[in-house]
């Protein structure tokens, strides 16, 4: 009995063994060239590339990320420092060189400012100039930062297998709805 189940068994599987041929050199291109990548192409000088765009023209390392709702922003940044750096700068020229035809003895549109105020107001603008200069340089620096730190970003791989995800679950004793957290990574 036990012999005639193992001829059975064996003659019953042998269509299953023959069925899978194995793939000859020209197949076996074709199957790699045909199946899918899960891995996306990573190119590692997309960050140094995005920060060079963004050193020589602000704003342009954000174009080439393809994030152009921040170019409003940096220009924005950049321009208003900009501003204040030329109003500073012309308020304190202009309250300098009253202050230089006073002690020249050439008479002046401030005449209602005595020298300290003079003094005082060239201090505050230099104070505020120099300030925007500052914060100009800052957020030229952050525009590069910003398209380096996005462009690398961008290549970080973000699939199921590693997720972070809040949860309402109900309690079981309360019956309430309670908030959880599940980190969960698979393998």
């Amino acid at each position: 009995m036990r012999f005639i189940f193992l001829i059975l068994f064996f003659l019953l599987s042998l269509p299953i063994v023959w069925s899978q041929n194995i793939p000859n050199k020209q197949e076996t291109n074709l199957i790699v060239k045909d199946s899918v990548t899960l891995t996306p192409k990573i190119n590692p000088l997309a960050p140094s590339k995005a920060a060079f765009y963004s050193a020589v023209f602000p704003g342009m390392g954000q174009v080439y990320n393809k994030k152009y709702w921040k170019l409003p922003l940096v220009y924005g940044a950049i321009g208003t420092s900009l501003y204040f750096y030329i109003n500073n700068n012309k308020k304190y020229h202009l309250y300098r060189d009253a202050y230089k035809n006073r002690l020249a003895g050439i008479s002046d549109n401030y005449s209602y400012l005595d020298n300290t105020r003079l003094i005082q107001a060239q201090k505050f603008y230099q104070k505020n100039r120099d300030l925007s200069a500052l914060l100009m340089a800052a957020f030229y620096i952050l525009n590069i930062v910003d398209a380096n730190v996005d462009a690398h970003l961008m290549q970080y791989n973000v699939n199921d297998n590693l997720s972070l995800k809040p949860d309402l679950y109900k309690n079981d004793y309360t019956a309430k709805q309670n908030l959880g957290l599940t980190l969960s990574y698979k393998f």
